[in-house]
């Protein structure tokens, strides 16, 4: 098995070195990069000759560039922010002498650090992603946010973690949700949702009794809070940002 490793990058100078670093198992790394305004790809160049700069065209749409570039039909995809730690390193170069065909694409546990802690609990772990897939048989899809993959075949569990550095602070974590909250309210339009007085009173109240209480969050102290008043916060926004949307639209047509 030869495997080409692709990450897509905007503005992650702060990231991409560490992030490039742990694929040095890979046969080939290609980099994506979004038109960065810092030194993502002066610092990419130090790790692959494949740094392709071209203009966002959307999660889905890049990742599926990239793996079209690869030379090779395993395809490992990694963000900016996530490092391949050693066991997982071990399980891939493992893997590469001894490839299955009866298998589409692998998954792994990704393992988040928050507010100066590794998180348990809070349903941010486990948290099982397809990272290693046969590009023959597997496509990104989704047109806003959390883009997934679709696998034509079997899926199998890798061991060792893929270590997400999420947001560096508050503040950065805060400033995100702002531009997650806008693509995800217009989803859900797109799909037909629409927002009521009584989802915007309660389901934020249920997402962060979800998430603090019955997936654990208290047992990752203050960071778990954070996490689940976030997520409340983050429900609210999307929700209050569809109801403006379709009453955007319910008054142009008056």
């Amino acid at each position: 098995m030869r495997i080409t490793a692709t990450v897509i990058t905007l503005n992650e100078e702060h990231n991409i070195a560490e992030a490039l670093e742990s694929l040095s198992w890979a046969d080939e790394i290609i980099v994506v990069d979004s038109e960065s305004n810092d030194k993502t790809v002066e610092i990419a160049h130090q790790f692959t000759d494949t740094v392709i700069v071209r203009p966002w065209p959307g999660y889905t749409a890049q990742k599926n560039f990239a793996a079209e570039e690869a030379a090779y039909d395993w395809i490992f995809s990694l963000d900016a922010d996530e490092r391949v730690s050693d066991e997982l390193a071990l399980a891939l170069a493992e893997l590469k002498r001894t490839e299955d065909s009866n298998f589409a694409g692998f998954e792994v546990n990704r393992r988040s650090f928050y507010l100066g802690r590794w998180i348990k609990h809070s349903g941010w772990n486990p948290d099982y992603k397809i990272r290693l897939y046969d590009r023959r048989r597997a496509r990104w899809t989704g047109d806003f946010v959390h883009e997934m993959l679709a696998v034509e075949g079997s899926i199998k569990r890798l061991n060792g973690d893929l270590l997400h550095y999420t947001v560096r602070n508050a503040s950065e974590h805060h400033l995100r949700m702002d531009r997650y909250t806008t693509l995800a309210a217009e989803k859900s339009y797109r799909e037909g949702k629409r927002a009521s007085v009584f989802s915007l009173l309660f389901s934020p109240a249920m997402v962060f009794v979800r998430s603090y209480f019955l997936k654990l969050g208290f047992l990752d102290g203050i960071p778990g809070l954070a996490i689940a008043l976030f997520a409340s916060h983050y429900q609210f926004l999307k929700t209050l940002k569809l109801w403006e949307k379709q009453n955007s639209s319910a008054s142009k047509t008056r």
